[in-house]
């Protein structure tokens, strides 16, 4: 199958940050089927730079036309001692753990010019997360914010949790993926007290995340945005997690299907340009905070009963979800 054409990356609805300059985003691919060194290869024949060996199994391409583009094999055994023994672990860890490929964060042409880079890794072999049922890895975007105060962030954050079942039926899962643990949906408990209570300031907000998801498995991980915004917060109540304070959302997108012809990171970016679409449409939020609360009050719902009604609604506005072909 030939692959499709590349369609341009369209941009936010805020594509600027409160002091005027452009948001940028932050994009990690995971793929099987080619090596660190193969995809460094690959990113310097399409952009440029130069390879430099920074440890065991990892390396940075410097210098390209995006920035610097690291490039790893994901695991903690990389991170351990040198030698045989760590590098026989690395070639067993190989079998199911993917080569991450990791931006610096990006203008939109810059992002643009990385989705091009897709098509030419699929060419030369890199698999993506339905070809092997062990292959738990997917693409994560990190959009900047637009700035640190609730009015900017919390629209996002509910807008994300009511549509998030509409997302997962528009974009769906391989069976597969549903079974590992990466890809948790927000509690109800959580959307629901976004709904009929919701936090008036970031220490309140910061105070509900953690009581209700507070783990990096979720679609919407706001953990390392929270780091950034209350780092005390965050470290007494998870003292081991691993959390990097970031000033931008972590969507982790539960699949990579690099190695199918229709597949690109414009369509997936479709699916954070709905959420934020959604969250600068006040009357659009509105509407499905109330739809939300008529449908908790129906005894006869049910959660597979909610998906279909965002759907509807988000149809009357003009809002279309085209998800994956």
């Amino acid at each position: 199958m030939r692959d499709t054409p590349h369609t341009p990356l369209r941009p936010l609805p805020s594509p600027s940050k409160s002091d005027g300059t452009p948001r940028k985003v932050g994009v990690e691919i995971e793929v099987a089927g080619l090596s660190e060194a193969d995809i460094a290869a690959y990113v310097v024949s399409h952009m440029g730079g130069d390879v430099v060996e920074v440890g065991l199994n990892a390396y940075e391409v410097r210098s390209t036309t995006i920035g610097t583009v690291e490039v790893y094999l994901d695991t903690a055994l990389r991170k351990g001692k040198s030698g045989q023994i760590a590098q026989h672990g690395l070639d067993l860890a190989r079998r199911v753990i993917p080569v991450e490929l990791v931006t610096a964060p990006l203008t939109l042409s810059e992002f643009e010019e990385l989705d091009s880079l897709v098509p030419v890794l699929r060419a030369a072999g890199a698999e993506g997360s339905r070809e092997h049922v062990l292959f738990g890895f997917g693409v994560h975007f990190n959009p900047e914010i637009v700035s640190d105060a609730l009015a900017d962030i919390l629209p996002v954050f509910t807008a994300f949790a009511l549509l998030e079942g509409h997302l997962r039926a528009t974009w769906p899962l391989d069976p597969s993926r549903r079974a590992l643990p990466f890809v948790d949906p927000y509690p109800r408990s959580l959307i629901d007290a976004l709904v009929e209570s919701p936090p008036t300031d970031i220490d309140v907000l910061t105070t509900l995340y953690l009581d209700h998801a507070p783990s990096r498995n979720h679609g919407l991980d706001l953990l390392c945005l929270l780091k950034h915004l209350r780092p005390k917060m965050v470290e007494e109540a998870l003292p081991n997690a691993s959390v990097s304070a970031r000033p931008t959302y972590h969507l982790r997108l539960p699949e990579c299907r690099i190695n199918e012809a229709d597949w690109s990171l414009s369509t997936e970016w479709e699916m954070w340009r709905l959420v934020e679409s959604v969250a600068a449409d006040a009357a659009c939020l509105d509407e499905l905070k109330e739809a939300l609360t008529s449908h908790r009050g129906a005894l006869t719902t049910t959660r597979l009963d909610w998906p279909p009604t965002v759907t509807a609604l988000l149809s009357e506005r003009g809002y279309k979800s085209e998800g994956h072909p």
